[in-house]
Formats: structure tokens, C-alpha cells, sequence
């Protein structure tokens, strides 16, 4: 199964984190905001309809760098993929139309957040670039 994500980097460096509802598979856990890829649906296209879904936000597919990707093999029936970008740029504030809540905060200090095991090499590879200084979007 193919999954989209996105960090959603604010002007201070505060990335999103949304917390999946409690009655949801990982309920209660925090994770990029994404979903799934639809057939025929290239993953950016899939990405900006997740985000205007999810948080009623609109995304340009330009403003979506990739960042990186992880596999749970222990997903269930099917392994899973996530794909990982980055924006800085969108249109609207973000809403919890699908999750529980929402939290901005600066990556290091989400590290310490309860997430699904998908999301936490990935926030460990956007900490790095962002420490590094990489261009992200």
C-alpha cells in the first residue's frame, strides 16, 4: 500500500504533527498528515487532495519537495510505504477535519511524541535536514 505524507513547516520551523482519532488503527498515536494513494493517482496529486481533506488547506503540487520515504513491513496484510515531503507554502489554516487534534511544534521536540512506526524514521531524517540546513521547499 502506497502512502503519501507531508511535513508542514511553518515560518518558525514548526512542523505539523495530527493525532489519529482514538477508534482508528494507532488511535491516539501522532503522524504527518497524508493518506493513502488512490489507483491511477500520481502520489503529489494524491498528496494535495489528502491535505485539502484532512486540514482544509490547499497544497500546489510545486510546493511539495520529496524528502524520504519508509517501509512497515508490519503493517497488516499488505507492507506499507510512505512517502515523505515537505512544504512551506500552502493556502488556509490547517483544521483536524480527520484527526483528533493538531500540534505545531519544532521536530526535536516531537521526537518525544507516541507515533506509528512509519513516522518515526522519517521525523528523524527531516531533524536531520533541517539541522543540516538542506533546502527543503
Amino acid at each position: 500500500m502506497l502512502v503519501v505524507a507531508a511535513a508542514l513547516i511553518d515560518p518558525a520551523g514548526r512542523c505539523l504533527m495530527q493525532q489519529r482519532p482514538a477508534d482508528k488503527r494507532h488511535g491516539g498515536l501522532w503522524e504527518f498528515p497524508g493518506g493513502k494513494v488512490e489507483p491511477d493517482e500520481a502520489p503529489v496529486d494524491a498528496l494535495v487532495r489528502e491535505l485539502a481533506e484532512e486540514l482544509a488547506i490547499a497544497v500546489s503540487p510545486a510546493a511539495l519537495t520529496p524528502l524520504s520515504f519508509a517501509a512497515d513491513a508490519a503493517a497488516g496484510a499488505r507492507p506499507l510505504v510512505m512517502l515523505l515531503y515537505v512544504a512551506r507554502a500552502w493556502s488556509g489554516e490547517p483544521r483536524p477535519l480527520a484527526a483528533a487534534a493538531l500540534r505545531w511544534d519544532l521536530p526535536a521536540a516531537l521526537a518525544g511524541l507516541p507515533m506509528p512506526p512509519v513516522d518515526v524514521p522519517l521525523l528523524a531524517v527531516l531533524r536531520e535536514s533541517l539541522a543540516r540546513g538542506d533546502a527543503l521547499a
